[in-house]
């Protein structure tokens, strides 16, 4: 793929805060990493707060600023639009970039609703340009190993499997509001906001669908500190459930913001018959490999360190063993769409994952307000 003598995609980030400083690096960085995608121009980024927004701007490298979306999707000298606005906002940013022709990238969970991420992936369906939604982990070189590993049979046929995604930073009553725990423009707590990463990692490593759910939501704090006073929690601080998929997996699944002690804790254990896979973000270059095979005095787990040029999207980074970081996945993520705008080839994840994701989300919501009764997705 010749890039070089084509011009470079004006992009735009809708959003300026932790998610918008994250796409903002992958879009600095894509080029120096991966020269055989086409070039961008980091030409606009959007935001509410004047003051807030020209700081980010200058701090992240943009050549200039705009209070309203509305206006950048209609400009000639923007080519893609990433939605990294709280979740109530990206159906409608989403529907009218891809309507004004726009390549669009979405920032996950897809949207607040099914109804809203069946809308995106019609949108999606009938537009002329490419659309992608933002689960990051997919990029991570040791969960790409582990899909591959798990595609070719290496642990037998997966039978259980358990995902964790902890944090703490709502732990402390005193963590004053925002806008992830109300409803109204979060949809959902740490169901949506890290539930949805562990669903999606369950569907990727699998190749398979969710059927059934059952769960349980908590809200451990009802009320936090805000800027006018006292506000109500009107979300989950922390979710269970059982997930049943379409190959007869059974999954585990919790996920909380209130976990003590635990930062940035996803972690991933598949069940084979022949095997087993352990993942743990917080040890992101590591992939535990159990083979049940051979004597039984030698079976045992190896501990992979997934930093060979061999691996999954490491040929583009650091000689071996020089580990990557959390914000390497967003510049792959970044390369893995322009390249499929220059190509035509395929995207992933779609926002038709994106819909996939929000049925077994509102189908632990419905189990959760029905006592935990089983929910059947077929």
């Amino acid at each position: 793929m010749d890039v070089s003598d084509q011009p470079a995609l004006g992009v735009a980030v809708i959003g300026y805060s932790f998610m918008g400083k994250a796409h903002s690096n992958a879009w600095r960085n894509v080029g120096a990493f991966y020269p055989d995608v086409p070039a961008v121009r980091q030409q606009v980024l959007v935001g509410r707060d004047e003051a807030k927004l020209a700081a980010a701007a200058a701090q992240y490298g943009w050549a200039q600023t705009a209070g309203d979306w509305r206006e950048v999707i209609t400009r000639d000298d923007v080519d893609i639009i990433d939605v990294c606005t709280p979740g109530h906002l990206h159906a409608e940013v989403a529907l009218a970039a891809l309507r004004a022709g726009k390549h669009v990238v979405v920032e996950k969970p897809l949207a607040n609703s099914v109804a809203d991420a069946e809308k995106l992936v019609a949108a999606a369906e009938h537009a002329t340009s490419r659309s992608m939604l933002g689960f990051n982990y997919r990029r991570v070189p040791a969960l790409a190993l582990a899909r591959a590993l798990v595609a070719d049979g290496e642990i037998g046929q997966v039978r259980q499997a358990r995902l964790t995604y902890l944090q703490d930073w709502l732990a402390d009553a005193s963590a004053p509001m925002t806008w992830r725990l109300r409803k109204e423009t979060a949809g959902t707590g740490v169901l949506g906001d890290l539930g949805s990463h562990a669903i999606d990692q369950l569907r990727y490593l699998l190749d398979e669908e969710v059927v059934a759910a059952s769960g349980t939501l908590r809200t451990f704090v009802s009320e936090r500190p805000g800027e006018a006073g006292t506000e109500q929690v009107t979300v989950d601080d922390a979710a269970w459930a059982t997930l049943h998929t379409s190959g007869g997996v059974v999954a585990s699944l919790e996920v909380s913001r209130v976990a003590t002690g635990r930062k940035n804790a996803l972690t991933i254990e598949l069940f084979g018959d022949r095997g087993a896979l352990a993942f743990d973000l917080e040890r992101m270059n590591e992939l535990r490999v159990h083979r049940a095979s051979g004597p039984v005095a030698l079976q045992g787990s190896t501990a992979i360190m997934v930093t060979e040029e061999e691996h999954p999207y490491l040929e583009a980074w650091w000689p071996a063993g020089h580990v990557l970081g959390w914000d390497h996945t967003f510049t792959s993520q970044a390369a893995d769409f322009l390249r499929a705008i220059a190509t035509g080839g395929p995207v992933h994840p779609t926002f038709a994952d994106g819909l996939a994701v929000q049925r077994v989300l509102s189908a632990i919501e419905t189990s959760a307000a029905r006592g935990g009764a089983r929910v059947d997705m077929r």
